[in-house]
């Protein structure tokens, strides 16, 4: 009981020092997204093992809904297909598998969401790289130090803990916060549509 005990409360104060530290970056990222949403642009994330995982469950929660009926968020998480990835690390390596939808997919002005909770994992670095070529924004949910990605992405949340799991939690909370701002955004119609592009289904 003990060492459960131990372990919620070291989430929750990881969770308390972000909240002292950190809001005023996790409003920035939610600005950089919300004006590329306005500009009909999208939201790629990427990151490995459990991140891969936390890509594809903000990525689902932008794309259906957090709490309420709403128009659809574009998001993707560059996670999924395993034809892809597959055959990316299998002719030119594990490192170009985030980069190659990044080059295909991305447009100037989406953004990208790298998630790492050493800041050092290669193919996220690679996919950053490409990301900021290409003309997108780049975000960084990261870990201890936040590694070589702190320095590299546009904004980056570092999460300070060597501790993978307890970071992890941190991430998807900070996650759920990004996606529940953006379509509480959303739900009040303050999302402006260019002309030529499609036009948002109001809420």
């Amino acid at each position: 009981m003990d060492d459960i005990t131990r372990s919620l409360l070291d989430s929750a104060a990881l969770k308390q020092q972000v909240a002292a530290t950190q809001v005023g970056i996790m409003q920035a990222m939610i600005e950089r997204i919300w004006e590329s949403l306005q500009q009909g642009g999208k939201l790629l994330l990427c990151g490995n093992g459990g991140s891969a995982a936390d890509a594809q469950h903000l990525a689902a929660e932008c794309m259906v809904r957090l709490n309420t009926e709403r128009c659809p968020l574009p998001a993707i998480a560059l996670t999924t297909d395993t034809s892809l990835l597959t055959a990316a690390g299998n002719d030119w390596g594990f490192e170009t598998i985030f980069a190659r939808q990044v080059e295909g997919l991305g447009r100037t002005g989406d953004v990208l969401l790298a998630l790492s909770t050493s800041g050092n994992s290669p193919n996220v670095i690679r996919a950053v790289q490409v990301a900021q070529q290409c003309g997108l924004h780049t975000l960084g949910l990261l870990g201890k130090d936040g590694g070589a990605l702190r320095q590299q992405v546009d904004l980056a949340l570092v999460v300070p803990s060597s501790n993978t799991q307890r970071v992890q939690e941190v991430h998807i909370t900070v996650g759920h916060i990004l996606c529940e701002e953006l379509e509480r955004r959303v739900c009040a119609r303050r999302l402006t549509v260019q002309v030529g592009v499609m036009p948002w289904t109001p809420c």
